[in-house]
């Protein structure tokens, strides 16, 4: 068996920390106890927190641009969107400590704030390039205007339903359940389809009610 360098140990840990008990709750001093190394590796490795919240973001970045990528020209199936809503959750679910207190997160590290809004609009723009290819097919039925405003709804639902959800879950961060957030959003979309579309979707939407 592979084994695990101390640098990657110290990401995974660190990240169930955040996830669990909350970014701004986390010390150094408690990743190595919980590690069982002493500070001085620790420090080795990553001269403060915020060089590991940094990594992390890294990592978080680098698995959701390559998600929200999508192609304009791509023609997308209602099981696709369902698919992409199922793997934007479960990438944010990972990395939710970025989420749990979205605002005052990115206050503490500035370099962070920038490369988050990048993501915001990517996100922002998947979702209109997955709705104009639904609308092309005739599967939506939508206007400019309330597409603009349903894309803006998406992303606010998916940028704040991890605060949503930690609140229901103040005692126990790791019940809280992402999965609701896919059915919201399907909700969210499901007005707009042809009668025969909608129904498929709200028949997905279960799967995560």
């Amino acid at each position: 068996m592979m084994k695990v360098k101390t640098r990657d140990r110290i990401l995974d840990t660190s990240l169930a920390l955040f996830n669990i008990v909350g970014e701004p709750n986390v010390t150094t001093l408690l990743i190595s106890d919980e590690l069982d190394i002493s500070p001085g590796n620790l420090y080795y490795h990553f001269k403060s927190k915020g060089d590991i919240v940094g990594e992390l973001f890294d990592r978080y970045e680098a698995e959701l641009l390559d998600l929200v990528t999508v192609p304009e020209d791509a023609e997308i199936s209602l099981e696709q969107q369902g698919f992409f809503l199922h793997l934007l959750f479960e990438g944010i679910a990972r990395y939710r400590f970025l989420y749990q207190d979205l605002v005052n997160v990115l206050s503490r590290y500035d370099s962070l704030q920038t490369r988050f809004r990048r993501l915001l609009r990517k996100k922002e723009k998947a979702f209109r390039t997955i709705c104009d290819s639904l609308r092309q097919q005739e599967i939506m039925l939508i206007g400019d205007r309330e597409l603009d405003a349903l894309c803006e709804q998406l992303t606010l639902t998916i940028c704040y339903w991890v605060s949503y959800e930690s609140l229901s879950h103040l005692d126990d961060r790791e019940s809280v359940d992402l999965g609701r957030g896919v059915f919201q959003m399907l909700q969210l979309l499901a007005p707009y389809l042809r009668e025969e579309d909608r129904e498929q979707v709200l028949a997905m939407s279960q799967d995560y009610y």
